[in-house]
């Protein structure tokens, strides 16, 4: 395999996009989806099913309930934000596998896929990862 196609690859083994992550979900794989922005930006709006573990609250104790198996998938906001980023760093720190979705939520909507709110406010805010 050459330097470019190795490039490509391992960019694959470490980012996912919402396309590929709705078709794993829907699968049944065993896949944790990890919110990791400030508890009321989660609030506000998340994927369904995610979990909220903002990455700066990301530890031993924090993570402990979720199975070393499962691929962990991060997200944020989007492109303007590096929760997901910095939540993908620290949770391969910690042992697990893991993905970051590459354009975060915003895209995650962007593809037509559907988002819960958990009774916080709807209006727009600042980048999430506070």
């Amino acid at each position: 395999m050459d330097e470019q196609q190795m490039h490509y690859k391992n960019k694959l083994a470490f980012e996912t996009d919402s396309w590929d992550l709705q078709v794993a979900l829907e699968a049944g794989e065993n896949i944790v989806v990890v919110d990791a922005r400030s508890p009321e930006a989660y609030q506000r709006e998340h994927i369904p099913g995610a979990i909220n573990i903002p990455h700066r609250k990301m530890s031993e104790e924090t993570t402990k309930h979720l199975a070393k198996a499962a691929l962990i998938v991060t997200y944020c906001d989007g492109i303007g934000c590096n929760a997901s980023t910095k939540g993908a760093l620290n949770m391969a720190a910690l042992g697990f596998r893991v993905k970051e979705l590459i354009g975060g939520l915003d895209w995650w909507k962007r593809d037509g896929y559907k988002t819960e709110n958990s009774g916080g406010s709807t209006e727009s805010a600042a980048c999430g990862c506070d």
